[in-house]
């Protein structure tokens, strides 16, 4: 048997918070809570779980995360986001990990996630099938997660294995969050990466997101919330072609 450290990143997450610390309560044995800065409710759940965040401004998910893993006093660690909800056949074959014996630290564990826009579950969200696998168990001298400014990962492991149940991803709940979020991956995105600033290749981006992501990747499936997705994959591949040119013409004057 091995003590597990889980670590949860917090923005105003007082919607699913309760929802997603409940499980997560069962299985670790020291719960770490960086937050960013949150107005809501979500400080005083994370009190009423026993919990006092940590403020640390936000950069980058990636940079967050280590920050979070940094602080852990156990090697193995679980990191979830706030809107992450692990179902109870998860929490079981976690606790089945925990109490077997210990894995190699180059060993890390996957989760099965599935991501639900509006409510709904989707086939896909740009970029990403649903479900998706990522690396979320791991030992912290071995893995951690990587610099890009979107869709960072967990890296540095040898092996994986799929942890047996459901995830419940709960993103994006309303169309204001879904171009909130947009506006502010594809900002992120173009702060810390070079993009090319070019709108014919936006345009042709954008154009191919269409057809890989709404018809290709069955997103025409998931009825008014793919044409929500849908629009979501075409926007996010033109806008930071957009801002990259925007922000190329505004130096050049």
């Amino acid at each position: 048997m091995f003590p597990l450290s889980v670590c949860v990143l917090t923005f105003n997450s007082a919607r699913l918070l309760e929802d997603v610390l409940s499980p997560l309560k069962e299985i670790a044995d020291e719960l770490i809570i960086v937050d960013s800065g949150s107005s809501d409710e979500t400080l005083d759940i994370c009190q009423r779980f026993g919990v006092t965040p940590v403020y640390r401004a936000y950069t980058t998910h990636g940079e967050q995360m280590n920050y979070a893993i940094s602080l852990v006093s156990n090697q193995w660690v679980l990191c979830m986001d706030s809107d992450e909800i692990i179902d109870q056949k998860t929490v079981e074959e976690i606790k089945k990990i925990k109490n077997g014996t210990m894995p190699a630290p180059d060993m890390a564990f996957r989760i099965s996630r599935h991501w639900f826009v509006l409510g709904k579950e989707v086939h896909n969200i740009y970029p990403v099938t649903s479900p998706d696998y990522p690396v979320r168990l791991f030992n912290r001298e071995c893995v951690g997660f990587n610099s890009r400014p979107v869709d960072d990962a967990a890296e540095g492991y040898k092996s994986t294995a799929v942890i047996a149940g459901f995830v419940k991803h709960d993103t994006f709940f309303s169309i204001h969050e879904v171009f909130n979020k947009l506006n502010g991956y594809t900002t992120r995105l173009v702060k810390y990466k070079r993009v090319k600033p070019s709108l014919a290749r936006g345009l042709f981006s954008a154009f191919g997101s269409f057809w890989k992501w709404y018809i290709f990747k069955n997103g025409w499936k998931d009825g008014k919330v793919g044409v929500v997705t849908g629009t979501y994959a075409v926007a996010y591949s033109f806008m930071k072609y957009l801002k990259a040119w925007y922000q190329h013409d505004n130096k050049k004057h």
